[in-house]
């Protein structure tokens, strides 16, 4: 979620869970001694991120680390974070308003072109994008100020920072460009193609920013873009992909190369029965409900029933998931079938 004040002037970020997941697991995966400032840093640059999406031409930036967060991978190093109309611009995002002051920025990152200035609260709910400095600017304030302010302490600082929508004046003659997404999904979201009569049900992995929204074969695509997994894939990797959050499907697929298939969001829908075999259930009508594992579902839109078999009658963890009805019926295991609306994903996935 992003805001922008009456005067226009400063915008405030509100992460989602998806956000707050990939901001940590990235800091993580990056090995950093300090997990907090890693994490609100990964934050800050979403949050610019953000700005950039909705607010500037999407041919004249580009954010250095948007793979590695949206993956959660180790970034490749780099002295900034974006570029910007051809300008190095750096993202410092601090609790701590002093980090602000001209000298604290001109010492940290002295060879940057731009800095911008994000605050946080305390539970990191809530960034808010202050303003931006050219870095010539800072340095110069900063002698200045040694030349002439003495050595009398003061209860009053200066921080130098420029309203947020004066850096679209950075570019060519621009007007303000709302590009806010339109794409209604999520990582997780089970969903189907909608012009398919076979509706096979995927995982969306990855949401796509528009400036990455290239086809398999390299083709520009006109529209949002979302990458899917299917649940046979994703069945076939070494880990229990049901139990990551996620935020951190992107991460595990490119890990164990499992094949993304990408689609333009327009030619997507949300699965109307999202269930496929492997899926952990219950019986929401039930007053103390026991686990139950689907073996069989057409899933998407095609049907309405869900065979499942529950977990007290057997043990299914050496069983593949495609193969659930066929081991029930060769061992006798009494399987029960309901309609989608009556089932739910159990919480002890």
């Amino acid at each position: 979620m992003f805001e922008q004040n009456d005067i226009k002037t400063m915008y405030r970020f509100t992460p989602d869970e998806i956000d707050r997941e990939r901001s940590h697991h990235q800091a993580v995966i990056q090995g950093s001694n300090n997990l907090d400032v890693k994490r609100i840093g990964n934050l800050g640059e979403l949050a610019f991120e953000q700005f950039c999406r909705e607010y500037l031409p999407v041919e004249m930036w580009e954010w250095k680390n948007e793979e590695a967060i949206r993956r959660c991978n180790s970034e490749s190093f780099s002295g900034h974070d974006f570029e910007v109309f051809g300008y190095k611009v750096d993202v410092k995002s601090s609790r701590d308003v002093s980090a602000f002051l001209p000298s604290s920025l001109v010492e940290r990152d002295p060879d940057d072109d731009i800095v911008v200035m994000i605050w946080h609260r305390d539970n990191e709910d809530s960034l808010m994008l202050l303003g931006w400095e050219r870095l010539e600017t800072l340095k110069s304030k900063v002698k200045t100020e040694d030349e002439y302010s003495g050595e009398s302490p003061e209860k009053l600082d200066h921080l130098a920072a420029r309203p947020m929508n004066e850096m679209i004046e950075l570019g060519p003659n621009t007007a303000h460009m709302n590009q806010k997404p339109k794409n209604p999904f999520q990582p997780g979201d089970r969903v189907v193609k909608n012009s398919d009569d076979d509706q096979s049900v995927g995982v969306v992995v990855e949401v796509m920013p528009p400036e990455k929204n290239t086809g398999a074969f390299g083709q520009e695509m006109d529209g949002e873009a979302v990458k899917v997994a299917f649940p046979s894939s994703l069945d076939k990797g070494p880990g229990d992909w049901r139990s990551y959050h996620p935020a951190i499907l992107a991460s595990y697929c490119d890990d164990q190369e499992i094949k993304l298939w990408t689609y333009k969001h327009e030619n997507l829908e949300f699965a109307e029965n999202p269930y496929v075999p492997g899926d952990r259930v219950i019986k929401t009508s039930h007053d103390d409900p026991n686990t139950a594992v689907v073996v069989e579902s057409p899933g998407g839109a095609g049907g309405e029933e869900v065979t499942v078999a529950f977990l007290g009658d057997f043990e299914e963890e050496d069983v593949w998931p495609g193969e659930l009805r066929e081991h029930c019926e060769e061992n006798g295991i009494k399987s029960y079938t309901y309609e989608h609306t009556e089932l739910e994903y159990s919480s002890n996935v």
